[in-house]
């Protein structure tokens, strides 16, 4: 064989294989992504159990420790609004708003402003720092941010170049690693973060949401967030138990967004003229109200409120006055400008909802925490197939799928009449206006430095 034909047919080998690998490349970078999200939300979550277990043991180490909250928390709250406007911005709140912003900004560097390495690590630590300060706040929500956060970098780093896609797909992956609950983080992203079918984009969700999850369950293991229920209507009062939580709870969660979006226009312009110096001190005052509240309710309301909702869907029934004084404490945690998230928090509201209303028609406590958990949480965030998706893979309770799609359903249509504007996607037009200036100031200011020149 002639040397000048060895060397085309080595030259045209190695071609096929570096296209090959070039093909490849991209591919190899997503499904490392996927899995490093899951590995790291399982992480994120040990962490934030760990913080939380530590406050609770501090504060309830000796007889006067109690009180430590009432400067504790207060201080924490200073603290982590001063981390996330100086070292981290626009880390602050649940981190979905963020997500869904970045999905409608055109420019990769805007989005770099929303969803980057930097701040998924600074997410991460200061979403503990307000749990080790017992904000009530969830870890669900900022998993999200920095699941998105990760995907985006690794992508970026793989020349992939479809950024709407791999935004919904780290989101959803996010999601399904922090609750365990692979289905929810699909509907999760096709209902709440895109509004939209989207075939291309959701094969790149189903992709990384079976990654991750496979990653968290070899970290993890198979688990119900809540355990395993099997609450089911038996009696008469058990339906006017779910007409209540359904229209009760979807009323409540519309209050809920409702304020929150009418705080957060308020709160943004009385910060105007000092932004840091304001916002410092509306967080030492939410966080001093905060840990007013978890002392006066024995410290329930401090934290995620997981133990509590747990509680309720076991069937041990909450004080008739959790679900206020946790609704209470989560509002103020989330206008407080610190990173954490509502998720957890809103599914213990509405597990204190439900057993208050169980408790007084003299239901069923487990299925009434149950139903108050899809009506309150599908009227905070309008996305019923979300709220009933979720609550079921968390639960584990297929005798009630019925009454919870129907509570789930009569929930998003009360709130959808009291507020019209989706909480997240409400809060996500803040990051979009903010980009749009941003990029308009800029493109003002070189076109002048061009006709200067």
């Amino acid at each position: 064989m002639p040397p000048i034909y060895r060397k085309s047919k080595l030259l045209r080998r190695s071609r096929v294989i570096w296209g090959s690998f070039n093909l490849w490349r991209p591919r190899l970078v997503f499904w490392t992504g996927a899995l490093a999200i899951g590995v790291i939300s399982v992480g994120f979550a040990k962490l934030a159990d760990l913080a939380q277990r530590t406050f609770t043991g501090v504060t309830q180490s000796g007889e006067w420790m109690w009180l430590l909250p009432l400067v504790l928390t207060p201080l924490g709250f200073v603290l982590s609004a001063y981390l996330a406007a100086t070292l981290f911005p626009n880390s602050q709140g649940s981190g979905i708003p963020q997500a869904i912003a970045a999905r409608h900004l055109h420019h990769d560097e805007d989005r770099t402003k929303l969803l980057s390495l930097r701040l998924a690590f600074g997410k991460i630590v200061l979403t503990i720092l307000g749990l080790l300060s017992g904000a009530s706040i969830g870890r669900e929500g900022p998993t999200v941010q920095v699941g998105a956060s990760f995907m985006l970098a690794v992508a970026r780093f793989g020349g992939m170049a479809q950024a709407k896609g791999l935004i919904l797909a780290g989101s959803a992956a996010g999601i399904a690693a922090a609750f365990n609950t692979p289905l929810a983080g699909i509907v999760f992203a096709i209902e709440e973060m895109s509004r939209t079918y989207e075939s291309r984009a959701n094969g790149l969700v189903l992709t990384a949401v079976i990654l991750s999850g496979l990653a968290a369950l070899g970290l993890s293991g198979s688990y119900n967030y809540f355990g395993t229920a099997d609450a089911a209507p038996t009696m008469f009062r058990d339906w006017i138990v779910m007409l209540i939580c359904g229209v009760g709870g979807g009323a409540l969660g519309a209050t809920f967004s409702g304020l929150a979006l009418y705080a957060g226009i308020r709160i943004r312009r009385w910060a105007q003229p000092q932004p840091l110096k304001r916002m410092l001190i509306l967080a030492g005052f939410c966080g001093l109200i905060v840990a007013t509240v978890g002392v006066i309710s024995g410290g329930q309301t401090f934290g995620t409120g997981y133990e509590q909702a747990r509680g309720a869907v076991e069937g041990h029934a909450l004080p008739l006055l959790f679900f206020a004084e946790k609704l209470l404490a989560s509002f103020l945690s989330m206008i407080s400008g610190i990173p954490g998230g509502i998720f957890a928090p809103s599914l213990a509201v509405g597990a204190g909802f439900g057993s208050a209303v169980g408790t007084l028609v003299g239901g069923s406590i487990a299925l009434a925490a149950i139903l108050g958990m899809a009506g309150y949480f599908a009227g905070v965030v309008q996305a019923p197939m979300t709220a009933f998706v979720i609550i079921l893979e968390m639960t584990g309770d297929h005798q009630a799928v019925i009454p919870i799609m129907a509570v789930s359903m009569i929930g998003y249509v009360t709130s959808r009449l009291l507020s019209r504007e989706p909480l997240y996607h409400g809060l996500s037009r803040v990051f979009i206006a903010a980009a749009i200036r941003a990029r308009r100031a800029m493109e003002k200011e070189g076109g002048e430095e061009h006709a200067a020149h």
